[in-house]
Parts: C-alpha cells; sequence; structure tokens
C-alpha cells in the first residue's frame, strides 16, 4: 500500500483495474485507492504480471506499507507461489513480523558496508515518502529540522522536490533527529530510500552519529562520483537489471561492453549518463569481434588498437561539445505525459477569432468606474468556464476503462503559469460561479504559490480543461497539447488591431478598425465531436462578443 498523501497512514482498495494474471507495463494503472484525500489512480514502477491479489475490492484500512499484492517477471513463476501465500490470511502476520526488523533490513539495504543497525540503539528510519501518485524519487530541498533537535509529529522535517512540486514533508512519530542521510541539494532519491535516523531518547543521538559513517549521505546521494573514484569498485558493481533506450544506443554507437558499466539509476537501471560518465573517463570497455582479433595478424593489433583507442577520444570529444542540462523532476513527468498525450489521445485542432473591443471596454469600465483591475486573462478565464457551463458535453473526459464520456459536475480550469523548474497548471475551482474580481486575486496567488513551489496537491490536481495564454508574447496562434485526463485546452494567442470590411449605417460597406484574438481549442476527439465543437467554439465567440452573457 503506497503513501499517496503525505498525511496517508492507511488506504482502501476502490478497485481493481488489473486481474490474476494479467500483464503489467510500467505506468499501467493497476488498482484505485481511497486515500485521506480522494480517491486516486495507483500507477505499477515495474512490469511483470499480477500473481496475487491480496486486498480484494472494497478492503477497508490498510495501513500503508502492508503488501496489498504480489507481482511475478515470468509468467510461470505464478504457480511456483507458496500456497500459505495464495490464501492470503498470513499477509497480516507477516507485515508484522516484517515491521519488526524493518529497521535493520532498510539499513542492510541502504549501505551494508557501513551501517551496522544491530550496533545501534532503538531507532526509526526516515524514508522518502511517495508525495504523489507519479512520484518514484525525489530531491531535497531543505531541513528544517537539524541534527539533534526534537520533533513532534506533525512537524515539518524537510521540503522536498517531488515530480508536481516542493512540498513540505510531515513527521509521523516523534523523537529526535539523530542523524541525516540525504543532506541538502541530494538529488534523485529513491522513494523508501532512508533519509535520516530519528531516536526517542536524546542521549542516543551521540550514539547514532557515532556509528553511521560521516560522509555515508554524501555517497549515497552521488553514486555516480563513487563509481568513478574507485574502477575495481564499479566493475564488481557492473551488474544491471534494464537499461534506458538513450543508453542502449549511446552503447551500440560507441560500440561499448554494457558490462563495464555501472548503473546509477533507480533499480538498477543503466542511464544515458552511466554511459557518458563512462565515455569520458575512459572505464567503459569497448567491445571487440572474436572474428575479427583471429583474423588478424600481429602487426594489424598496434594498429587496430591505435584506430580503437582514436575512435574512443573522437567520442570523447564529441561528447564534451555540448552540456546536459539536468532536468527537474516536474519537467520530467510534463515531458512523459505530453509525449503520452499525443500519443494516445486523437487531438482535434478547432480555430477562430474573437472581436477583443467589448472585452477590452468591459475591462477599462471596470477600472474607471470601479476601482476594479483586472487582466485580459482573468476575463479569458470567466468566458471559457461560461461557455464550457451552456455546452455541459464539453466539460467531461473520457473514461478508458468504461469507453464512456463522463460529464464533469463543476467548472474548473487549470491556467498554465510558467515557472523555473517548469510548467504549472493551478486550478480555479468553479470558475463559472465566481466573479472576475475574484478569479483575478485567485490567480494572482495560486501563480505566486506556483512560482515559489508550494502549490498543495489539491490545487493542481484535477481541472476540466485548461487554458495556456501566450498573448503577452509576439504569437499570433498555436496549438496546444491536451492535458490528460482532461479533453480540451485553449490555446490563446496576442490580441492584433486589423482593418476590415463593417456596414455603416447607410448600408454602405466601409473601413473598420476592429482589435482581434486567435484562439485554438485542442479536444479529444472522443469527447468532442463535430456538433460539440462547433457548440462551444459558437458560444465561446457569443461571449466575446457580448460581454453581457458572462453576467447571465
Amino acid at each position: 500500500m503506497p503513501a499517496l498523501s503525505p498525511t496517508m497512514e492507511q488506504g482502501n482498495i476502490a478497485k481493481w483495474r488489473k486481474k490474476e494474471g494479467d500483464k503489467i507495463e510500467v505506468g499501467d494503472i493497476i488498482c484505485e485507492i481511497q486515500t485521506d484525500k480522494a480517491t486516486l489512480e495507483f500507477e505499477s514502477l515495474e512490469e511483470g504480471y499480477l500473481a496475487k491479489i491480496l486486498a480484494p475490492d472494497g478492503t477497508k484500512d490498510v495501513p500503508v506499507g502492508q503488501p496489498i499484492a504480489i507481482t511475478v517477471e515470468d509468467l510461470n513463476d505464478i504457480q511456483n507461489i507458496p500456497e500459505s501465500v495464495l490464501g492470503g490470511s498470513e499477509v497480516k502476520q507477516t507485515k508484522s513480523t516484517q515491521s519488526d526488523v524493518k529497521t535493520e533490513d532498510t539499513a542492510q539495504k541502504s549501505n551494508p558496508e557501513k551501517l551496522d543497525a544491530s550496533k545501534l540503539p532503538p531507532h526509526i528510519f526516515i524514508e522518502m515518502p511517495a508525495l504523489s501518485p507519479t512520484m518514484d524519487q525525489g530531491n531535497i530541498a531543505r531541513w528544517r529540522k537539524k541534527e539533534g533537535e526534537k520533533i513532534e509529529v506533525g512537524d515539518i522535517i524537510c521540503e522536498i522536490e517531488t515530480d508536481k512540486a516542493t512540498l513540505e514533508f510531515e513527521c509521523l512519530e516523534e523523537g529526535y533527529l539523530a542523524k541525516i542521510l540525504a543532506p541538502e541539494g541530494s538529488k534523485d532519491v529513491a522513494v523508501g530510500q532512508p533519509i535520516a535516523i530519528t531516536v526517542e531518547d536524546p542521549a542516543d543521538v551521540e550514539a547514532v552519529q557515532s556509528n553511521v559513517s560521516g560522509n555515508l549521505a554524501a555517497k549515497e546521494a552521488t553514486p555516480a562520483q563513487l563509481a568513478t573514484n574507485d574502477k575495481q569498485e564499479k566493475v564488481q558493481k557492473s551488474s544491471f537489471s534494464r537499461i534506458s533506450p538513450a543508453a542502449k544506443l549511446l552503447i551500440a554507437q560507441h560500440k561499448l561492453d554494457a558490462s563495464s558499466i555501472t548503473a546509477t539509476g533507480p533499480r538498477g537501471t543503466l542511464l544515458k549518463s552511466d554511459v557518458l560518465n563512462a565515455i569520458k573517463s575512459g572505464t567503459g570497455a569497448t567491445k571487440s569481434s572474436s572474428s575479427e582479433l583471429k583474423t588478424s595478424s600481429s602487426k594489424s593489433q598496434p594498429q587496430s588498437q591505435s584506430q580503437t583507442h582514436a575512435s574512443v577520444s573522437s567520442d570523447v570529444q564529441q561528447s564534451d561539445s555540448y552540456v546536459d542540462i539536468p532536468n527537474s523532476q516536474i519537467r520530467k513527468v510534463i515531458a512523459k505525459r505530453l509525449l503520452e498525450s499525443k500519443q494516445s489521445i486523437p487531438h482535434l485542432y478547432l480555430t477562430a477569432d474573437v472581436i477583443l473591443d467589448p472585452l477590452l471596454s468591459f475591462r477599462k469600465e471596470l477600472k474607471d468606474k470601479f476601482g476594479v483591475k483586472v487582466s485580459v486573462n482573468d476575463i479569458v478565464i470567466k468566458t471559457v468556464a461560461i461557455a464550457l457551463r451552456n455546452v455541459p458535453k464539453a466539460n467531461a473526459f473520457w473514461d478508458d476503462n468504461k469507453g464512456e464520456i463522463i460529464l464533469c459536475d463543476s467548472v474548473d480550469i487549470s491556467i498554465a503559469v510558467a515557472t523555473e523548474k517548469g510548467l504549472m497548471t493551478p486550478i480555479v475551482r468553479n470558475a463559472d460561479q465566481k466573479s472576475i474580481s475574484a478569479i483575478s486575486s485567485e490567480i494572482k496567488e495560486l501563480a505566486e504559490k506556483a512560482r515559489a513551489g508550494k502549490l498543495t496537491p489539491n490545487e493542481f490536481q484535477g481541472g476540466t480543461f485548461s487554458i495556456l495564454n501566450l498573448g503577452m508574447f509576439p504569437v499570433d496562434q498555436f496549438c496546444a497539447i491536451i492535458n490528460p485526463p482532461q479533453s480540451g485546452i485553449l490555446a490563446v494567442g496576442r490580441g492584433n488591431t486589423v482593418v476590415e470590411p463593417a456596414i455603416g449605417e447607410d448600408g454602405i460597406e466601409i473601413p473598420a478598425v476592429v482589435n482581434k484574438m486567435n484562439v485554438t481549442l485542442s479536444a479529444e476527439h472522443r469527447v468532442f465531436d463535430g456538433e460539440v465543437s462547433g457548440d462551444f467554439i459558437g458560444a465561446l465567440k457569443s461571449n466575446f462578443s457580448d460581454i453581457r452573457r458572462l453576467l447571465i
């Protein structure tokens, strides 16, 4: 049972999406879990086969960390699972037994050479929590507590950068912070890896610090540095369980021996950075065909070696000719979600020009008569929200499991906000029911929190429709990518002053100067058919043409 929210201690199994014997791919939704906040989807981080469900649909109050299912890599291994486990009656007993030795197992897993739990006084390991449903690793942004300080239940002990935002981590146990294992700035710490040790008795703090190596955390936080410092140790730890596509491509291009490269990714994954580090340091052994060695003469061997050396040197120079910029957790998730969206959602694009003059006049009137300052974007949000309310079939999403369109009860607009760590989408909930001034105030507050990385999950998870406004840039028209599971996003360009024919009072065409703005709807075609799309664009243009419709 995963911890899908910072305060979650137990959860309920709402529904299993996979059945026993089904194939599971990385990222597949295997079940729906009801947490203390909402019902969330639980993604599998491993591929394999679902061998046994230990907590069936409707199971209540399952503690975080208790086994809920068993998976195997080979389909034939399902029949080899012991009968006692298949019965499911010993699950809780097994869990309780495991919890008694949790500290020892965790200590040995984290660093068996440096940390001997048997030498430590009674203690608890604080592990990297899963602060969002898709989080599998996180970065330590800041420690709020120092070693030796008292910790009460509910105290914020550190700030963790997740795949969504920087969140505060509350401690669920009281005690004293004896040792920080992952210092500030530690990157890509896997969920479940120990980040600190706490004790109940303050007198035990010194004992923990004396038995835990001072540079333990630094070595755990930067495994790549440890690997490059000791070549022999690197070769000994060369085994890996999986390899990324980019790493596989580099190995093929540079003709390297994959077994000579240390994998530093989560769960033994060989990453692109591992291969690049091996190339730069010269520690990656090159492959040579046995047939080439047999047919080559002794005279040609030095020449072959020199050519290989020149090739490797050239590869190193090429790899030094560019700079890899590490991505934040947020950008990694954005990249993954956008690719999934374009690959799995049939995008339908509809574009239209809307008249801006009524909106600009209304905005000026609010400022002059009532002293209310709102932006064009604030009014656009209200305009879109009213259009969604008037066309309820557009305020919906597609349910893959049911193969049905699900209508949403509320109009919740996600607004794209650019931050240093990536694009965030805070939500204005019930936007159709709020005044423009209320929307303006809420947007300012949410945008400030987004840029500071202080959004809570409730403020960016969900939403029924998105708006991406590039009107402040010299962009006339563009198409945005749908943010799943939503079914629509509106791309808003800048306003332009144009001259077009108009009918004068005498019925004769005359040139008129008007302000226009282009909007492009990217829609999920399984939700937005031709009729729904036309009705939504029509309602949107009507709202811009007559702002009084926003007051109805």
